[in-house]
């Protein structure tokens, strides 16, 4: 009986860790081995490139525009001291229209001088400001000019001193 005892607090053994362990392994393997697959490309990748040249296609050809430049402009600003903002700028046009701009560059330069006179020296110092009078500048320019006739304008300098 003394035996039969003995073997009745021995009973509880413990689990074998054998599954835990091959279960982190192989966790650890697929893993590696999905990240090895989509690394590479073989899934969810792009396909591969075709090693003819014929078969490339070809760029896009580029819009038909052209650029008027604007003469620069050294503004006097208004408030304390004598600040000035260098200003120059390009129109990004439609070819056809690039005479007619020409034509209407005083006129265009007019309003702009007259707009950025106008605007607020802390405006001008706001980085985050250029975006909105860059859009009030082009829209002031489309209305001189016409719609359609100028897409774009772009900021070639703009220096406060």
């Amino acid at each position: 009986m003394a035996d039969a005892a003995l073997e009745a607090e021995e009973a509880p053994k413990k689990k074998s860790k054998l599954p835990m362990i091959l279960g982190l392994v192989l966790m650890l393997a697929l893993g590696g081995g999905g990240f090895f697959a989509v690394y590479s490309g073989m899934i969810l990748g792009a396909p591969a490139p075709h090693s003819d040249a014929a078969e490339e296609p070809a760029p896009d050809a580029l819009p038909d525009i052209a650029f008027v430049p604007l003469d620069p402009m050294v503004i006097s600003l208004q408030g304390s001291g004598a600040r000035h903002l260098r200003f120059s700028a390009q129109l990004e046009v439609s070819k056809p229209y690039v005479g007619d701009i020409e034509l209407l560059k005083p006129r265009v330069m007019d309003v702009l001088n007259g707009y950025l006179r106008a605007v607020d020296v802390p405006a001008l110092e706001d980085p985050s400001s250029l975006v909105r009078l860059r859009a009030q500048m082009l829209r002031r320019v489309q209305m001189v000019t016409g719609e359609g006739r100028v897409r774009d304008l772009l900021i070639i300098e703009f220096v406060l001193n």
